[in-house]
Formats: structure tokens, sequence, C-alpha cells
């Protein structure tokens, strides 16, 4: 069993998140959804943790986590919790875990991946972006209209990524910071182009090349900067980092940079 630490569920959200990137989550920005946060309320109030610890299993799903980095992610809130005082380095153990508590989360994070397979959404529904799903589909539309023309996609389109880094918000302020960027893109980018949501901390957008494009990216940051300033729970919040990538020549290699920008 999990048991309640004596502690503040902020200081249990820094030693997991601690414990968890020490033992490999490879994308520190998408580290802390809501649903970590409700696991750590949950356990320093001495709650119930199944009905959380299954929301956390379905959303380490739908943010792109495999099952193995997911249940690492367990493996070391349960040392943390395990630990006598909770200080100091704890070694996350899979095997140490309470198997109940892997069954859970293992099913939860299968139940959301298999839904996500039979059933892609189409728009989030946070940002009210279209999905990776919808931007996997506009970019194959893209590749054979080169493949007609004679025109590599590489030549005449653009993957602008914006990366919010939230990793040091809690709750619903990493959330607002996702939903006012995402504002900003649509408005800066209003003429045909493609925006999308690809992870919990990755928006990205779809365009031709053009002279214009370095303009528009300057308009961004500013228009970004200026919605994240007017909300004092994202003040500290870092600007999201904005980049510029080209896609490689083929549609099969352009899903899998989308596959590993959705997390990064």
């Amino acid at each position: 069993m999990l048991r309640p630490l004596d502690l503040d569920p902020r200081v249990l959200r820094a030693r997991w998140r601690s414990a968890s990137l020490a033992a490999g989550w490879r994308f520190p920005s998408d580290w802390g959804v809501p649903e970590v946060d409700m696991v750590c309320a949950a356990l320093t109030a001495g709650g119930a943790t199944e009905s959380v610890l299954s929301a956390l299993g379905r959303a380490r799903a739908a943010s792109g986590a495999g099952l193995e980095e997911t249940l690492t992610d367990l493996a070391a809130l349960h040392a943390v919790l395990a630990g006598s005082d909770g200080d100091g380095w704890v070694t996350p153990d899979i095997d140490a875990t309470p198997v109940r508590l892997v069954r859970i989360t293992a099913t939860a994070w299968a139940e959301a991946a298999l839904d996500r397979l039979a059933n892609p959404e189409v728009i989030d529904p946070l940002t009210g972006l279209p999905t990776g799903s919808y931007l996997r589909t506009r970019l194959a539309e893209v590749y054979r209209a080169a493949a007609r023309t004679g025109r590599p996609v590489p030549a005449t389109h653009l993957l602008i990524v914006a990366t919010v880094d939230a990793s040091a918000m809690t709750g619903w302020a990493r959330l607002t910071g996702m939903i006012l960027t995402a504002d900003a893109l649509r408005k800066v980018f209003d003429g045909g182009e493609t925006v999308a949501c690809l992870g919990p901390s990755t928006l990205a957008v779809l365009t031709g090349r053009d002279d214009e494009l370095p303009r528009r990216m300057m308009a961004a940051r500013r228009e970004i900067t200026a919605r994240l300033s007017r909300d004092e729970q994202l003040h500290g919040l870092p600007p999201p980092a904005l980049r510029m990538l080209r896609f490689p020549p083929t549609f099969a290699e352009s899903c899998a940079v989308l596959s590993t920008v959705g997390r990064a």
C-alpha cells in the first residue's frame, strides 16, 4: 500500500518528480500533469488512491508516455513514500511496488491507449485545437500534393513548435499557459495554417515557407508573452520556446518527428 507522509503536497510532488526524472523520465516538461497534483493531495490527506492512480494512468497514456515509463514513475512515487523520512535519494523498483497499485495504473493506461487507437480525437478538448492525429492527416495531404507538383515538402513547408515549460507549475496554472499560448498562435497564424496540439506541453503549426515567416515568429512571441503576463498565476512561467523544424523527405519520417516533439 502507498502510505501517506506528513508532507505538504508540494513537497511530495517535488520529491516524486526528482525521483522520477532520476529514474529516466525522458521529457521533464510533460511530467507535471494535473493528475499528479490529485495523487499528491489524496496521499497527504490520507484519502483513497485507487481513483487518482487510475486517472494518472489514463493521463500518462494520453500524453504519449509508454507503459514502462508510466510504471517507473509509479515506482518512483512508491520509493519516495516508502522512505523512512522522505529525505535523500531513493531507488525506484517496480518489483517492490505493490502489485495491486501496478495493476490499477497499468489497466487504466491500457484502456486509455486502446481507446485512443479505436477513437482518435480530432479536437483537443483543452485548447480547442486539432490533435496530432489531424495534423498527420493534413501532413499526408501535403506530401501527396508535393508528389504531384514535384516540389519536395522540406522546400515548401516548415513545422513551428511551441513548448510550454510548466514543470514548476502545479494544478490548473500549467493548463492555463497552454490555453493562452494556443490562442496566441491561432491569432498570428490565421491564414490557413494548421495549428495543432501535439502533447500536454507542445503545440505546433504546419505552415508554408515564405519571407514573412520570421516576422510572424516574432509576432507570435510578442503575443504569447503579452497574454501570459496578464495572468497573475503565471508569473514565473518562462515564455514558451518557439523553434522551426524542417520536415524530412518522407511522410513516415515526419510522423516520427511529430511523435518525438509531442513530448519534448
